[in-house]
């Protein structure tokens, strides 16, 4: 089993206030788990305008479907026109070999 952790940094378009955040964010949120059967959530920079980051979690069987569940993810993202990707960052955690 392996465990694949994504963390997006985005900048957003033309957003004046939270609320505007909130409806780029959440259909962000939306395909994302519904894409890639992932666990997302919006993990940081909550309190600014024009960035978010959203996490991303995902299980498999391995590591290889690990990474391309999660660049399917970053390019989804990468893909919208109404944000941009500033950083994407990966990592897989799988169980220790005794």
């Amino acid at each position: 089993m392996f465990v694949g952790a994504l963390t997006l940094d985005i900048l957003l378009g033309d957003v004046r206030s939270l609320k505007q955040k909130r409806s780029v964010v959440r259909p962000i949120v939306a395909d994302l788990q519904r894409a890639c059967s992932a666990s997302v959530a919006e993990t940081g920079d909550q309190d600014l305008y024009r960035r978010s980051e959203i996490g991303v979690a995902v299980v498999a069987a391995t590591a290889a479907h690990c990474s391309h569940l999660l660049q399917t993810c970053e390019q989804l993202v990468a893909e919208r026109p109404e944000v941009e990707l500033l950083s994407a960052r990966q990592r897989l955690f799988s169980p220790e070999e005794d």
